[in-house]
């Protein structure tokens, strides 16, 4: 088996750990956290495929860098999203938030 095989076996199984993660949490910061592990997988995948294949690596870190800045400015606007739902329903669980509109 590869090393390439084996990275993107990895990152598979950050994306399948997230996506089962956003299905059964019903925490919004579990949630949150989740988005994260999957956009780190796919970080991952986007470096090991640009160093182990005749790519050009810079534009892999490129486009990794870019995944990373995504992800921090996706993790600011939830959590300002999430101390909003927090202070007005006094909770942070998607089950018990019913609307958002009042």
């Amino acid at each position: 088996m590869s090393a390439l095989t084996l990275y993107q076996l990895v990152a598979l199984m950050l994306l399948c750990i997230g996506l089962y993660g956003i299905v059964f949490r019903r925490s919004l910061v579990g949630m949150l956290i989740c988005v994260e592990l999957m956009l780190n997988g796919a970080g991952l995948s986007i470096v090991a495929a640009a160093q182990l294949t005749p790519a050009d690596s810079t534009l892999g870190q490129l486009a990794t860098l870019l995944v990373m800045g995504l992800a921090a400015a996706e993790a600011t606007l939830v959590l300002a999203i999430i101390v909003v739902v927090a202070k007005r329903f006094k909770h942070a669980e998607s089950d018990l938030v019913s609307t958002l509109k009042g």
